[in-house]
């Protein structure tokens, strides 16, 4: 029989990424098991960050064998972005990719001429990165 919350803690890394993006519309709606798996049903609010969802995912383990996974997106291909006081393209881009040296796409996908130009309140388009 599988341990509910061994499951949990195995895959927390999964449901930390779900609520990292809780400000942006992602959210979990049940963990709970399946039989032997541990069942997550959430939404995301685009394909970038159910991406991230997937990385976790792998991370944790490659396979996935004892996780049943019913995420939803719920919009574009895309993620908006807000920029904050001391957020760089940088930062931004490891949020939202696990990697910081994403921001040439991100400025690229933007339009951006100069990368380090960005100001608090500015919204950014970040594209699906493959």
């Amino acid at each position: 029989m599988a341990d509910l919350q061994q499951l949990k803690q195995k895959y927390a890394p999964v449901l930390a990424t779900f609520q990292d993006f809780a400000p942006y519309g992602a959210k979990l709606d049940d963990v709970s098991l399946d039989g032997e798996q541990l069942l997550l049903k959430g939404e995301v609010p685009s394909q970038v960050v159910a991406n991230r969802v997937w990385d976790a995912i792998k991370q944790v383990d490659p396979t996935y064998s004892d996780l049943k996974h019913q995420v939803v997106t719920n919009g574009p291909q895309e993620q908006s972005y807000t920029i904050q006081a001391g957020d760089n393209l940088s930062k931004v881009s490891k949020l939202f990719y696990g990697n910081p040296n994403q921001y040439p796409k991100i400025a690229a996908a933007n339009n951006l001429d100069n990368p380090d130009k960005i100001h608090p309140g500015q919204v950014i388009t970040l594209p699906v990165i493959g």
